[in-house]
């Protein structure tokens, strides 16, 4: 809860009529209107509020509503904000629905902002300088040997996220995300429906039975909601920057704040799989040295073995990106049919054996 400012509120609305308003009453729908004072104290969050006003001499009523936090994919300003604009933007195209005035948001210092002209949003982020982490990983895969460096900064990898992952949050996120490893277009189903038909290493049946395991394993991670941490949630090579020594900066943190750890440090060690698949047909050499480093350093400063008996739905899923003729158009067949295995195998196993990787790429 919180005050809503009567002349902020008809400042906005004079932005979005380009004239004049007088503001006559504020009220909570359905309850006595009221003129209002200075500010309505009483201002709730997912509260629709009627407002009456005079424009051009003209009596007009809108009615100002949010979202109210929390639950049903409610839970980030992003997805309140999502929901919003598409309400604004489809309202009006649909005969006999309630027209949409206008789309806005609330300001840190408390003014309404219109943004209901704006057809496409963007981000702007500060310049780094550094070189992605995946050509060190290229640079390993050419010479099939590991620098000093190279230990140094996996280490560091393992620190960094060790670190994120101290910060717990509110066990909701925990099973929003869950439900999202599944749903989302990012995630699992939208990496099924990617693949396209008639494939000769994966057929529409085999693809229908990993997702069945997947949903399986939504349903038992749900009950693991003490786990919610910090995440970074797309903590892969193409995301690092590397300046001098292990000095790094991380890029494109996905999907919301909250989730499971198991999301980062699966996507981290799925690359050193993926780099050796490639490389010798195995998790072997200079990639399992890395593999075992990063696991060692995380599993010998978190404790969460636990870790081990939730992950397998979050390996399914970077494997399915890994496999994908979209993403690796160029990857061989035997690759692509090592990491099918992978995906059923660890969808089968209760508690991944860290040690024991190449048992799961074997069909």
């Amino acid at each position: 809860m919180s005050a809503l400012q009567i002349e902020k509120l008809r400042e906005y609305l004079c932005s979005v009529y380009k004239a004049d308003v007088e503001i006559r009453y504020v009220g909570e729908l359905g309850k006595k209107k009221e003129r209002p004072r200075k500010e309505l104290k009483e201002f709730g969050y997912g509260v629709p509020y009627l407002i009456g006003f005079v424009v051009k001499g003209e009596m007009k009523r809108v009615v100002l509503e949010t979202i109210r936090p929390g639950g049903f994919g409610h839970d980030h300003f992003s997805d309140r904000a999502q929901i919003l604009l598409w309400q604004h933007s489809s309202f009006n195209k649909l005969p006999k629905h309630v027209r949409s005035v206008d789309v806005g948001a609330f300001t840190v210092d408390g003014n309404l902002k219109s943004v209901g002209d704006c057809n496409e949003f963007f981000i702007v982020t500060e310049m780094v300088e550094g070189k992605p982490y995946y050509r060190d990983l290229d640079r390993i895969r050419e010479q099939k040997s590991l620098e000093n460096l190279d230990k140094d900064r996996c280490q560091a990898l393992s620190d960094y996220i060790v670190q994120v992952h101290t910060v717990k949050g509110a066990p909701e996120l925990y099973v929003r995300r869950m439900r999202d490893l599944l749903g989302h277009g990012e995630c699992i189903m939208g990496l099924t429906d990617s693949y396209p038909p008639g494939l000769d290493y994966i057929t529409e049946r085999e693809i229908v039975e990993i997702e069945k395991r997947c949903v399986e394993w939504r349903w038992r991670l749900k009950r693991k909601a003490h786990r919610c941490s910090r995440v970074h949630g797309d903590y892969h090579p193409w995301n690092i920057l590397f300046r001098k020594g292990v000095d790094f900066t991380v890029l494109d943190r996905s999907r919301g704040e909250w989730g499971e750890p198991g999301d980062d440090t699966s996507c981290m060690t799925m690359n050193y799989l993926f780099y050796s698949l490639q490389t010798y047909g195995k998790l072997t050499g200079p990639f399992e040295t890395l593999f075992n480093l990063f696991w060692k350093n995380y599993l010998d400063k978190t404790g969460d073995e636990e870790m081990l008996t939730v992950i397998q739905p979050f390996c399914a899923w970077r494997g399915l990106v890994m496999a994908s003729p979209l993403w690796y158009p160029s990857l061989s067949l035997d690759v692509r049919a090592k990491l099918f295995n992978f995906i059923r195998n660890v969808l089968e196993t209760e508690k991944i054996d860290l040690t024991d990787i190449n048992s799961y790429i074997e069909s």
